[in-house]
């Protein structure tokens, strides 16, 4: 079974940084696909960043050039984090990680695993 654990959110002004870790609880994830999903209130989960086991990375279009997903694979396992630079109001929402061993890309119902979320929230 697949655990994924989120940490890193919180509460930051406009135009600040954070960073988001996502670990695996009981099984390694490094031939795995993983990605950043978000999901604002009121609004569908929409994809953030994806990060394929190959190497192979992708951004949302609003989050290009500010956002960063990296993972991080010593110790035979992997942790994904999400670096958000110069964040904007329009970034608060819930952020959640998944998995996939063979599946990736922009729609949620291509990850079997998921994480619980963790709350950012951006104030003027």
């Amino acid at each position: 079974q697949v655990r994924l654990v989120e940490s890193g959110g919180g509460l930051l002004q406009a135009g600040g940084s954070l960073r988001l870790s996502c670990g695996p609880s009981g099984r390694t994830l490094t031939r795995y696909n993983m990605a950043w999903f978000r999901q604002a209130p009121g609004k569908e989960r929409e994809f953030v960043a994806s990060s394929s086991w190959g190497g192979g990375i992708g951004y949302a279009d609003s989050v290009a050039g500010r956002f960063t997903i990296s993972r991080d694979n010593a110790f035979n396992t992997s942790t994904l984090y999400l670096q958000m630079n110069n964040v904007k109001l329009e970034d608060t929402a819930v952020y959640y990680c998944a998995a996939d061993r063979l599946r990736i890309g922009a729609l949620p119902v291509l990850y079997d695993h998921w994480g619980q979320g963790t709350q950012v929230t951006v104030f003027l």
